[in-house]
């Protein structure tokens, strides 16, 4: 049944104004990302645009410039750490790659997986899909304890290899991300025909051949989604990268040193936050379609 028009204009203002209420803390971080400290704490009112925007904040964090006495006398820092305790750059390159080492391992992994059970019959297949699933809901903190110590005598600890405690981080990273990506991936591969293996494989193409040359193909749009999606969870995870690093600081535990002793640097913390999400904004946007579908658990069926 079709909507009258202004039962549609009703459902499209009521769709704006949760969509404005979901958005308006991401346009208040950003907002204050720009702000002097001055505009950031007055105290008799609420600073909306009637200041002077500042980009000190996004240099200091993301081009590691100095902050020099008169940026802090003009109200625009409250922090007395030195520039080096707010250049961000390592710690951009760190979780850049962490977080594309993880996706590109746990793609490796997860691709293969969740072909073998779209198309492989075999005895327990559901019952290991649901333990698959099941994984997704153990919290990192259920680990922590073992996994810090059984890094630590592995030698994978930053303190002990900085590369290795990359390798250690992505590892985790891909772990924590597989159930997810194996579950998002087979409900791509059920959209495509299982006629179209057969139909390969009868024309002499192997079972390997067939999946590399076209279901692969047919399903790249949902491997692009699913390697958004575990991007986006490696690049924003704080708690493991806590506990397992200590020289080694990804973009979220970065952020969480600007809480300094004389107060909290709300426009470091709000520039560089805003920085953070810019990348993984971009990718869902780039593969929304594909991803809502597959978070549907498939729209399509033989």
């Amino acid at each position: 049944m079709e909507l009258s028009r202004p039962w549609q204009i009703a459902r499209d203002a009521l769709a704006a104004f949760v969509t404005a209420i979901f958005m308006f803390p991401i346009f208040w971080w950003a907002l204050t990302s720009i702000k002097p400290i001055s505009a950031v704490f007055d105290k008799d009112r609420i600073v909306w645009f009637d200041f002077i925007p500042t980009t000190i904040n996004y240099a200091v964090t993301m081009l590691g410039q100095s902050r020099s006495q008169l940026a802090i006398d003009a109200g625009i820092g409250m922090g007395v750490a030195g520039t080096e305790a707010y250049d961000s750059r390592s710690s951009i390159l760190d979780s850049a790659v962490v977080s594309i080492g993880a996706t590109a391992v746990t793609m490796m992994v997860a691709i293969p997986a969740a072909y073998a059970l779209s198309r492989m019959a075999f005895r327990g297949r559901n019952a290991f899909l649901n333990w698959v699933l099941g994984q997704r809901f153990m919290p990192p903190i259920a680990i922590i304890f073992p996994l810090v110590t059984t890094y630590k005598w592995l030698g994978m600890r930053d303190t002990d290899n900085y590369y290795l405690g990359w390798l250690g981080l992505m590892l985790i990273y891909a772990l924590m991300n597989l159930p997810i990506a194996v579950l998002l991936l087979k409900s791509f591969f059920d959209d495509v025909p299982k006629d179209v293996d057969e139909a390969a494989m009868i024309d002499g193409a192997t079972r390997w051949e067939t999946f590399c040359k076209i279901v692969l193909p047919m399903a790249k749009g949902g491997v692009a989604a699913a390697a958004v999606l575990c991007f986006i969870f490696s690049w924003t995870e704080f708690l493991l990268s806590l506990f397992l690093t200590t020289d080694i600081r990804t973009v979220p535990v970065k952020i969480q040193t600007f809480v300094t002793s004389t107060g909290n640097e709300w426009g470091f913390i709000t520039a560089l936050g805003t920085a953070a999400v810019i990348p993984g904004f971009i990718f869902i946007l780039l593969v929304q379609r594909h991803l809502v579908r597959g978070l549907t658990l498939g729209s399509l069926k033989e």
